[in-house]
């Protein structure tokens, strides 16, 4: 039985935080106010463990660039302290996702039932197919 870890949490002080004007609708306000927030968080240099870092650099993701940079842009709020909070949730649940290192592959082998209804399958295929050759041909 597998042992339950406490989660990995991002420290927040090796996660750079920049406030940006959001796009999309709002009206004036969206011109005027930077409710935006652009995360930077540098997987390299951060302090989680080194296994964690290997898989979190190895997932096929676009927010995650070739330097090692993972970047998340939250704007789904009005406010800034909710982007703030949304982002760091989106960074946290990144890492949380490739925490836990994936389970080894145990290679099973078919059962011999198996093996004999595969085998009985082609056997019963093969006569049909036998049963074809000779089917239409004039024997003299």
């Amino acid at each position: 039985m597998a042992l339950k870890t406490a989660p990995l949490a991002v420290d927040p002080d090796e996660v750079t935080l920049t406030s940006i004007r959001a796009q999309g609708a709002g009206g004036q306000n969206v011109n005027k106010v930077s409710n935006a927030v652009h995360l930077r968080f540098d997987i390299h240099a951060s302090s989680l463990p080194a296994a964690v870092k290997e898989r979190l650099l190895a997932v096929a993701d676009s927010r995650i660039t070739q330097e090692g940079v993972a970047i998340i842009k939250a704007q789904e709020h009005r406010s800034l302290e909710m982007n703030r909070a949304d982002a760091l949730a989106r960074l946290n649940a990144l890492v949380q996702s490739v925490a836990t290192p994936p389970r080894a592959r145990k290679a099973t082998k078919p059962s011999f039932g198996s093996k004999q209804r595969r085998l009985e399958g082609k056997a019963q295929r093969g006569q049909i197919k036998a049963a074809r050759s000779t089917k239409g041909k004039i024997t003299d």
